[in-house]
């Protein structure tokens, strides 16, 4: 196959090049200004290929990817821009996300390696050598992990009065008061298990915390036995708070383990405890459901068992564990010496206790406000049907977790107690059965409206709470299907159908985020609510998609995945490519939480060598190399980490004026494209389309606080104010100008 060089468009002359200094596409769109800045300009040895495709080294690795996103994470807890608990918090979430990549993504590189270690990937790199980057990144993540726990986070609390106090801090009192715990509370629930040919080592579920301890003697038996397994149940706290009368009331607390690790000879009267070592098994966590089976429920109830016995992936101890202990542990699990993470402190961050209610630690409240549209309805007689009103009158945007998530619970309660309701139609991806959305649900069901609801079971960890879902909306009488084997059903979609002077009148809510009120308060999202008879009738085409049988529907406005959404991206390119070599203004930004797909990644690059200006905010992922010379000079990639988890996806083509803009349930990745029901919507009232437009995407362009910048080798570096500029956080704005929290 021939090879050529790529060197398109790098004439800085030309009017539609965002390098050219006279082109004043470079500060911003034809309707706002705003300064982006660029890195320097990488060189990488890229190539192309004839048949258009490019060569692996112009891609980046996706699981280094996602680890990179987790970094960023980290780099939250020893920033002093958030406060103490809230650094706290992002230590916990960092601890989180690492458990979930040994347990989804490392996994299923070591069954790839197990298959062979053939490279697969755009990217070029075989498993084996994706495992050991992995490895040398994670271990050193780990030990600052821990570092900024122990020596900043920590001191910090105690300053505070807030301990986690170790056995030879607690005085006389305290040290009884744990005895008496251990003896009433945490022995009674122990299972010591020795060691033995009668006792083999046991089965551990994935993530438990366990103690191995060396012993000398003989037990009951006689029998010389020199190590025992203790597994600590899930029923007990991690944390456990002090009594106040042994504190002043102080939040002081001590470890489970170490009421455990004080009080383990207790567990094997006449002998001689010699050590006791914490330490915690990772295995495979992801479910593998086959595509013919029958009943997609009942596959994964059974699946949800395998789960805490996968495949053994990560082995944590503490610092002080011997080397021969861990060595014997690492054979029992047929683990090599890097799957061994040493760690100074607790083996599980995730159960470590952080919600104090201390109101100077954490970030300042805010109150989640009502849309106009929605509050003046409201005030008026009808309050019943209120919501339904101001639908009829246009549409109503709403961007949480700025806006609050009760319109959308408030939508469907009325919906449920309104006669003149007939349908009601509703996807859910992740939720449970104290979710006011599907208590709603239930309620309509018994007021005899039909209610249809899509249940999306196979939503990673939240499989069995999915299944709970749908047997109480089956008891309340509602439809409950679970979507399309081998196909995810991950757009959140609602449809009200209702009768209104002998007319069928539909109501419809899309969101970017999942129908969860606490995710609502920490993610941000954008919902839409309509009453367009187009948009309302494409929304009832797929319901009868998920529900039914039949060719793919042929919608009007929506975009619709796996069926017409990653064409139509592809052909947004091209427009702007067409637009950009007719000498005209060309630019795409685009916000998602990751760009992975191949495909998209390539038009991109074709774009860029085109002149097309290209601005991707991606949260977490991201495969594309920006800022190549020759490559993608055109396209600049930030993240954005900060206080909510950025979570909206906007699709932002300029056209040649006749500018384009959708919102979506869909990242721009293989999954969500080709393997799962997604819809973009699109954004038609100019005011709407607007503020989406500054306050979704050029506000975060403008953060120089919270952004992350990405150069063409893969590093990301996080932007600071130069010199005279004026700091800007886009989240910090969005809580002054959307709900009038002044200083957040």
């Amino acid at each position: 196959m021939a090879i050529v060089k790529s060197n398109n468009n790098n004439d800085t002359n030309n009017p539609n090049n965002p390098n050219n200094p006279n082109n004043d596409s470079n500060i911003g769109s034809s309707k706002d200004s705003v300064l982006i800045k660029h890195s320097p300009l990488t060189q990488i040895d890229w190539q192309r290929f004839d048949d258009g495709s490019y060569s692996s080294n112009s891609y980046i690795n996706r699981d280094l990817s996602l680890l990179q996103f987790h970094l960023r994470v980290l780099a939250q807890a020893a920033s002093p821009l958030h406060p103490l608990l809230e650094r706290l918090f992002f230590l916990i979430i960092f601890s989180s996300n690492i458990d979930e990549f040994f347990e989804i993504r490392v996994a299923g590189l070591m069954q790839k390696l197990n298959l062979g270690d053939a490279a697969h990937s755009p990217h070029g790199m075989r498993p084996s050598e994706t495992l050991s980057e992995i490895s040398a990144i994670t271990h050193k993540a780990i030990e600052e992990q821990y570092r900024i726990l122990n020596e900043d986070i920590l001191p910090a609390l105690a300053e505070q009065d807030i301990r986690y106090l170790k056995r030879d801090e607690l005085n006389s009192e305290q040290s009884a008061w744990m005895k008496r715990y251990f003896i009433e509370q945490v022995s009674p629930v122990l299972t010591p298990i020795s060691i033995d040919p009668a006792h083999p080592f046991p089965r551990l579920v994935n993530k438990s915390l366990n103690f191995i301890a060396s012993l000398e003697g003989k037990d009951a038996f006689g029998r010389d036995i020199n190590l025992a397994i203790v597994p600590a149940p899930r029923s007990l706290p991690r944390v456990i708070r002090l009594p106040d009368e042994l504190t002043g009331g102080k939040e002081h607390h001590v470890m489970l383990s170490a009421v455990i690790h004080e009080h383990i000879g207790d567990l094997f009267p006449g002998m001689n405890v010699t050590g006791c070592h914490q330490f915690r098994l990772t295995r495979n966590a992801d479910l593998d459901l086959a595509d013919d089976v029958d009943d997609i429920a009942k596959a994964l109830e059974g699946e949800l068992e395998n789960r805490r016995f996968g495949d053994k992936v990560r082995l944590e101890v503490t610092t002080d564990c011997p080397t021969p202990i861990s060595d014997y542990l690492l054979n029992q699990f047929e683990l090599h010496e890097n799957q061994l993470y040493r760690v100074n402190g607790p083996v599980n961050l995730t159960r470590l206790l952080f919600d104090f209610n201390i109101p100077n630690l954490r970030y300042q409240p805010f109150t989640h406000v009502l849309p106009k549209a929605f509050r003046r309805e409201f005030d008026k007689l009808d309050r019943s049907t209120s919501m339904f009103g101001a639908m009829r009158k246009g549409d109503v945007l709403v961007h949480h977790p700025f806006h609050s998530f009760s319109p959308v619970i408030n939508l469907l309660w009325q919906a449920a107690n309104d006669p003149k309701v007939l349908a009601i139609k509703q996807t859910l991806y992740r939720s449970g059965t104290n979710s006011e959305i599907v208590q709603a649900l239930a309620a309509a069901a018994r007021n005899g409206i039909e209610v249809t609801a899509v249940i999306e079971l196979r939503a990673r960890f939240d499989e069995a709470s999915n299944i709970a879902v749908a047997n109480y909306l089956q008891e309340a009488g509602a439809v409950v299907v679970y979507g399309i084997v081998g196909y995810k059903t991950h757009a959140k979609l609602m449809l009200i159908v209702r009768r209104e002077d002998d007319k069928i009148i539909r109501y419809v809510h899309l969101g970017t985020g999942n129908y969860h009120a606490a995710n609502a308060k920490v993610y941000t999202d954008y919902g839409l609510f309509t009453a367009d008879p187009d948009i309302s009738e494409d929304v009832h085409k797929i319901f009868q998609e998920l529900t039914g049988m039949g060719k793919p529907a042929n919608l009007k406005k929506l975009l619709h995945a796996p069926f017409t959404l990653h064409e139509q991206l592809m052909r947004f390119i091209d427009d702007e490519i067409a637009h950009a070599k007719a000498g005209k203004l060309a630019h795409i930004i685009i916000k998602t939480n990751a760009l992975t797909e191949r495909r998209l990644i390539d038009k991109l690059y074709d774009a860029s060598q085109a002149g097309v200006k290209i601005e991707l905010i991606l949260r977490s992922m991201c495969c594309l190399r920006p800022q190549v010379q020759g490559l993608s000079e055109n396209i600049t990639v930030r993240s954005i980490i900060g206080r909510f988890l950025e979570h909206t996806r906007v699709y932002y083509f300029h056209n040649n004026g006749d500018e384009r803009l959708y919102c979506a349930s869909a990242d721009w990745m293989d999954r969500n494209l080709f393997h799962r029901v997604e819809v973009a919507f699109p954004i038609q009232d100019k005011k709407m389309f607007k503020q989406i437009y500054q306050d979704g995407l050029l506000n975060y362009l403008q953060d120089n606080v919270q952004a992350w910048s990405l150069e063409g080798k893969g590093k990301w570096e996080q932007l600071q104010p130069s010199a005279g500029e004026t700091a800007h956080t886009a989240q910090d704005y969005l809580l002054k100008t959307i709900s009038g929290v002044s200083d957040a």
